[in-house]
This record gives structure tokens, sequence and C-alpha cells, in this order.
């Protein structure tokens, strides 16, 4: 029993001790590391002019007569801070046969643009001169940029 006795007594004065040790705060050490860093971006816009004012919605190619081909100019501008290899597809043709006879083409396909940096970009549309039955149509142009 005395020996039970001094090992309570031992472990509460270790235990009151603790407490008052840490209410003091003799035994809290900080330290504070400061932190930088970038985010990479990937950002493009569109637009009719090289100073990137009017931003391209949509694209009316005008009347078209088979055979012919109609160029329109635009601006990409990469908005992010690291460089893209740029891309563009079609898709959600109507009616779906348009594009049977229609194809758009560009002069960007895989040009890598840096951050900030703006392209001028010629899209050009062909309609082969064996289309018949289309007299309007409408597509999606996507234009993509892929972090280099």
């Amino acid at each position: 029993m005395a020996m039970q006795k001094v090992t309570l007594s031992a472990v509460l004065a270790i235990a009151v001790a603790g407490m008052v040790a840490t209410a003091v705060g003799a035994l809290v050490v900080t330290r504070t590391i400061s932190n930088v860093g970038n985010v990479q971006a990937v950002g493009l816009s569109v637009y009719w002019e090289s100073s990137c004012t009017n931003v391209v919605s949509s694209i009316d190619w005008g009347a078209l007569t088979p055979g012919s081909n109609n160029p329109k100019t635009i601006y990409i501008k990469n908005e992010g801070n690291v460089p893209v290899t740029l891309s563009m597809t079609t898709g959600n043709w109507n009616p779906s046969t348009a594009s049977n006879y229609i194809s758009l083409a560009w002069n960007r396909e895989s040009t890598v643009l840096a951050a900030g940096s703006v392209v001028s970009a010629v899209l050009t549309l062909t309609v082969s001169s064996s289309i018949s039955g289309i007299t309007s149509f409408s597509f999606d142009i996507t234009i993509t940029g892929t972090q280099s």
C-alpha cells in the first residue's frame, strides 16, 4: 500500500507540473514559413482586331457559291500565364450533311502561343463545287489552347 501511495503521489506531481508548464507556455515553440508560388493558368480569347477590343462571338460567312472559299482573319490572345499549343475543331453541323460539302481550315494548327501574346489566324471556309440541297448551314468552331 505504501508503494501505491508513492506511485500515485509521483503521478499526481508530474501531472500538475505538466499543466503548469503548458499554462505558462514554457514548452511551446513556433516557426513561420513564408511561401511563394505561381498558379498556371490557361485561357484564350478571340478578337476581330489585333488591339483585342471586339470579341468574336459568331462569324457570318455571307452568301457562298459552290466551289468558293471565304477567308476571315481573327486574332487569338493567350490570356493565361503559360504557353499554349493551338488547335481547332468544328462540330454541331446543321444540317449534319453540310460537313460533307463545307470545310473549315486555318493557318495556326499546332502554333505555340506565348503567355500574353496575340497572333492573327486566317479561317478559310471552303464550299465544295458538288454541294446540293443545302441552302443554309450553321456549325460551331472550337479553338483550344493546350498547355505546351
